[in-house]
């Protein structure tokens, strides 16, 4: 079917929702213009016609969100072409809002992928791939007809989509709830509420990927009881279905803003020092808020649903201080519900307990942990004490002018170094103050693998002899590690096999200790 058969269907999006309150400002007919950002249609699917083409400079973003810094790449392996269209369905980045992926059919019926748009001054400009930039823009001629709208991959992104509507019609349908709308009109309506019950400011926020909730950061943290305030006021005005509406006018000629009842804030938004084109678009939540955004957003209130994590999140930085309020809505509000439903159902089950006994089941479970662990740590004290006995003793039968031997273990501690320590400190305790000796302790996990690891330690009277033994360890076992004074410690990656390491540790000590004696 060819891009001039399309039939778009009818809009369902309210009459009132578009309001160009500038007696003078006229959306540009003229198909060798672009119309500016301010007046794009961004929620259909359209013909339209190329303004401008040229082989892209720049690398575009990867549809997947990211920061700034990955936006502005200029290493680029894949041909991209720059576009600017009359009008365009495919939202460009900005208030917050990221921007759309879509597509772009030429007269050949061939689709050409938008992997973004970015304001360029008041210009939505279209970064589409091609396989040769040099030939392929002959495609986008200026004043060459094109249908651009969103496929079903760029849907998905925009929406969290339950197929009960056509993805042709304005994005304003039942059952069909847009998460990047649902999530910016949110974040229009908590902000306006903070600022009006409790004069916080919204210093900026982030509209994340789904599922994760999007959040505002604020001039300071919030209480429960405050964060509770806030989300039943917000409820109520979606509970009232409060209409949203889009003014546009001209930038030059500023409207008065109207008097907006019930506290309501007024602008409180800058606009972009870059931003151009002579178009003022504000976004109004009837007696609630109004300020400059490009965003889309839904035309009421009803059906947001806003759920406010009942926290913030302070962030420290070198000067200043702020908090993160973060908040879900919609289907991120769903879905959120769901997996958690989810979680605490898995949960409960794994703990043999209804859902409503978590909680204390998991403070019994981590209580009783604990007690395990203290009796462990008695256990493999009270072990070291007497293995470190055994050894004295054993030293105190000796001849030997230099004690020398390696105690091995096999031991699947958490912490098996941390043994080793308390055998070695039990072991100073015991031993008579001149004593000569070089120990080697070693310990490696029941199960070992090639990426395993075992771990030793070197206790000595004599600080060269364990620099020395440690250097020769380091030598023939590979073994990594350091130490100062009179311990060594180090680890063995690899398995260790006691025919093999054990005879290494044995001919170190022959060596240094055997030298010491005669």
């Amino acid at each position: 079917m060819s891009a001039a058969a399309i039939v778009l269907s009818p809009s369902v999006t309210p009459s009132t929702y578009h309001r160009i309150v500038s007696p003078t400002l006229q959306i540009p007919s003229d198909p060798q213009f672009s119309i500016p950002v301010g007046l794009l249609a961004c929620q259909r699917e359209l013909l339209t016609t190329v303004v401008s083409c040229q082989v892209s400079q720049t690398h575009p973003a990867p549809s997947g969100r990211k920061g700034k810094k990955d936006t502005t790449s200029t290493a680029s392996s894949t041909p991209t072409l720059e576009i600017i269209l009359h009008d365009t369905t495919v939202f460009p980045e900005g208030g917050g809002q990221p921007s759309d992926t879509g597509l772009i059919q030429t007269a050949d019926e061939r689709f050409w992928k938008v992997l973004q748009a970015r304001r360029h001054g008041g210009h939505a400009v279209h970064y589409v791939q091609v396989e040769d930039a040099e030939v392929d823009i002959l495609q986008f001629t200026v004043g060459t007809q094109v249908l651009v709208k969103l496929g079903d991959a760029d849907w998905d992104r925009r929406c969290d989509h339950v197929r009960a509507c056509d993805p042709l019609v304005d994005l304003v349908v039942v059952f069909s709830f847009p998460t990047q709308m649902t999530m910016h009109t949110s974040q229009h309506l908590l902000s306006a509420v903070l600022e009006d019950r409790l004069n916080i400011q919204t210093l900026s926020w982030s509209l994340t990927d789904a599922p994760a909730p999007c959040y505002v950061e604020l001039s300071r943290s919030m209480t429960s009881d405050e964060i509770q305030s806030v989300q039943t006021t917000a409820n109520r005005y979606v509970f009232e279905g409060r209409n949203v509406r889009v003014e546009v006018q001209e930038m030059e000629k500023p409207k008065e803003p109207e008097k907006l009842e019930d506290h309501a804030r007024g602008f409180a938004k800058a606009i972009p020092a870059d931003y151009t084109g002579g178009i003022m678009r504000v976004v109004v939540i009837d007696r609630i808020d109004r300020n400059p955004c490009c965003g889309t957003h839904w035309p009421s209130l009803h059906n947001l649903q806003l759920f406010l994590v009942p926290q913030t999140e302070t962030l420290a930085r070198s000067n200043t201080t702020s908090a993160r309020l973060y908040f879900f809505a919609g289907p991120r509000l769903i879905e959120c519900l769901t997996n958690t439903h989810k979680q605490l159902t898995a949960t409960a089950s794994t703990l043999s307990c209804g859902a409503p006994q978590v909680p204390a089941r998991v403070e019994q479970v981590i209580d009783e942990r604990k007690r395990a662990e203290k009796r462990i740590d008695d256990l493999e004290s009270e072990l070291a004490k007497c293995i470190a006995r055994d050894v004295a003793k054993e030293m105190g039968q000796s001849s030997d002018l230099v004690f020398s031997k390696h105690v091995h273990r096999v031991d699947d501690s958490i912490n098996p170094l941390g043994f080793l320590s308390a055998i070695a400190t039990a072991f100073t305790g015991v031993a008579r103050a001149e004593s000569q000796y070089l120990l080697i302790l070693s310990s490696t996990p029941s199960a070992q693998s090639v990426t395993g690891t075992s771990v030793l330690l070197i206790l000595g009277s004599d600080e060269k002899q364990v620099k020395e033994a440690g250097g020769l360890l380091k030598g023939r076992l590979s073994v990594k590690g350091g130490g100062k004074g009179p311990r060594w410690s180090g680890k063995l990656t690899g398995v260790w096999k006691t025919g093999r390491e054990d005879a290494v540790i044995s001919d170190i000590l022959q060596v240094i200790c055997g030298a010491d004696t005669h």
